[in-house]
């Protein structure tokens, strides 16, 4: 049995070609050939193969048992080959069935979520989302490994490993939440006012959007007095509306409290740097069609 590695692969379609044709000129047209190369050709090929492939009958070539029985597997070869190397098919999320799993942050959950839910349900209703917490370090082994397909909401000022795609998705401005029954505070905190308040303080997994907060704070010679600490938005203005603090999150996530407890919003001091979020993909997963459709989604 001659190895693979012996075979001259080069040759495999000029192969298929002369046993298709059964005619040396034919196979050298098709192939762009000149009659002489397809002859230089056809003599390799019955080296290689030791066998004479094509033997003169009559007015014509014919084929001899071992060419006739190799044909149809050349072929098969051949497509396949094919198939491997042409472009992926295009993604078809009106019919695809595919599940995105998501690490994201509450944000993304509250805010984006649902309205994208609404979208998908009416443009590509087989499409399923599933949410995960975002882990330390970014979730890079689950997003190497293609447990998570994507990261959506995570600050901008979060260390992460420089391998992954990192992509702006959204910028928004901070807003304040106290309780409604908070008398203390009108429209709009001035900074010594906003500093002299009890606050509940949210942090991301490492801390990064309080800290960006208080290093602003920093810069005005100023700080906050936190009372609590959490990691949740849900949880904090839940504290906010039974006690006199104040808590700072992006504008929506204050808007949709505002509509499920008693608690109201205030505008920050001025000055106070807005919030950019981003989206993390895995590079090995940069060409997938579907992961382009869901980013595009996102991005819209």
């Amino acid at each position: 049995m001659k190895s693979l590695r012996q075979f001259d692969l080069n040759l495999l379609l000029l192969l298929e070609a002369l046993l298709s044709e059964c005619h040396v000129s034919r196979a050298a047209e098709r192939m762009c050939l000149s009659q002489s190369a397809m002859s230089h050709a056809l003599n390799r090929l019955r080296q290689q193969l030791d066998d004479p492939l094509l033997v003169r009958a009559g007015n014509g070539l014919k084929l001899t048992p071992r060419a006739t029985s190799m044909l149809p597997d050349i072929r098969q070869a051949i497509r396949m080959i094919e198939q491997s190397l042409s472009p992926p098919e295009p993604f078809d999320p009106a019919h695809s069935e595919r599940c995105f799993t998501i690490a994201s942050t509450d944000y993304f959950e509250a805010i984006t979520l649902p309205p994208l839910m609404q979208t998908l349900q009416q443009s590509a209703p087989g499409i399923r989302i599933q949410i995960e917490m975002i882990g330390k370090g970014g979730n890079f082994k689950q997003l190497e490994n293609r447990q998570i397909d994507l990261i959506a909401g995570l600050d901008n000022r979060q260390q992460i490993n420089p391998q992954l795609i990192r992509r702006p998705w959204h910028i928004e401005p901070f807003a304040c939440l106290v309780a409604e029954q908070n008398t203390l505070v009108e429209q709009q905190f001035s900074l010594q006012q906003y500093c002299q308040l009890n606050h509940v303080l949210f942090s991301d997994l490492a801390g990064v959007t309080a800290d960006h907060i208080d290093h602003w704070l920093a810069t005005q010679q100023q700080q906050r007095q936190p009372i609590a600490r959490t990691v949740n938005y849900m949880a904090g203005a839940r504290i906010v509306a039974v006690t006199d603090a104040v808590m700072t999150l992006p504008r929506e996530m204050a808007l949709l409290f505002a509509q499920m407890l008693p608690v109201r919003l205030i505008s920050p001091p001025k000055g106070m740097p807005h919030i950019e979020m981003i989206t993390l993909h895995h590079p090995l997963y940069a060409n997938d069609s579907g992961l382009q459709w869901l980013l595009q989604q996102l991005h819209q």
